[in-house]
C-alpha cells in the first residue's frame, strides 16, 4: 500500500478544483456545482409542469388552447357547452396531407412534444437517481421554447395576427414559460456551458 493510499490526489487540471467564478469546487467533488436535491425537485416540478402549460392561447369569443396534446375548445358564443378537444396524434392521423406538405410550424409540434418530454425525463433522472445533466434539460428546454414559439407564431399567421387580427390573437403562453424556467432554474448551467 502506497503513502498516499487515502489521501486525496491533486487535480492533474487545476482548473476543475475551482470553476471560472472562483467557487472552491474541492469540497464535494464533482459532484458539489450539483444542485441540492430541493433545487432539483423544484426545476422537476417545474419541468413536469410544463407538460400541462398551453403552447398557445387564442382568446375571443370561442377560446382556443393550442396544447402539446392537441386543440382545447371552450364553449363557444353560439351556446354550445362543453369543452371540445382534438388530440394532437388524430390531427396528424386524420390529415390527408403527407406529414412532409404540412406547414413548417405544424411540423415543430412533434419537436415540442419531444424536447418537452426529453427534458421531463432528464429532470426526472435528476431527483429519481441524481443523474442529471442540467446543461442538457436546460437545453432541451430552450429547444422546447423555439419549438413551442414556431408552432404560436405558425398559428398566428393563420389567424392574421398582425395584419388583420391584433399582435396578441395568439398568446405564446408554452415558450415564454418554458423559456422562464429555462432561464430561471437552469440559465446559471447554462451560462456555464457556454463560456466553456
Amino acid at each position: 500500500m502506497s503513502a498516499a493510499s487515502g489521501s486525496e490526489k491533486p487535480s492533474a487540471n487545476p482548473s476543475s478544483a475551482s470553476d471560472r467564478s472562483g467557487r472552491d469546487d474541492r469540497r464535494g467533488g464533482p459532484d458539489a456545482r450539483r444542485s441540492s436535491q430541493s433545487d432539483r425537485l423544484v426545476g422537476w416540478l417545474l419541468v413536469v409542469g410544463l407538460l400541462a402549460v398551453p403552447m398557445a392561447v387564442i382568446p375571443g369569443d370561442d377560446l382556443t388552447i393550442v396544447s402539446l396534446w392537441g386543440f382545447v375548445g371552450a364553449p363557444g358564443s353560439d351556446g354550445t357547452l362543453g369543452v371540445g378537444g382534438y388530440p394532437v396524434w388524430a390531427y396528424f392521423l386524420d390529415q390527408p396531407r403527407s406529414f412532409g406538405s404540412l406547414p413548417a410550424s405544424i411540423r415543430a409540434w412533434p419537436l415540442a412534444i419531444g424536447f418537452h418530454l426529453l427534458a421531463a425525463a432528464s429532470a426526472t433522472a435528476g431527483v429519481a437517481l441524481g443523474w442529471e445533466d442540467r446543461r442538457v434539460t436546460g437545453g432541451l428546454l430552450a429547444l422546447a421554447a423555439a419549438a413551442s414559439l414556431w408552432v404560436a407564431v405558425g398559428v398566428a399567421v393563420r389567424f392574421g395576427a398582425g395584419a388583420t387580427a391584433g399582435w396578441l390573437a395568439v398568446l405564446p403562453v408554452g415558450a415564454l414559460a418554458t423559456l422562464a424556467v429555462a432561464v430561471g432554474v437552469y440559465g446559471s448551467d447554462l451560462r456555464r456551458a457556454v463560456e466553456r
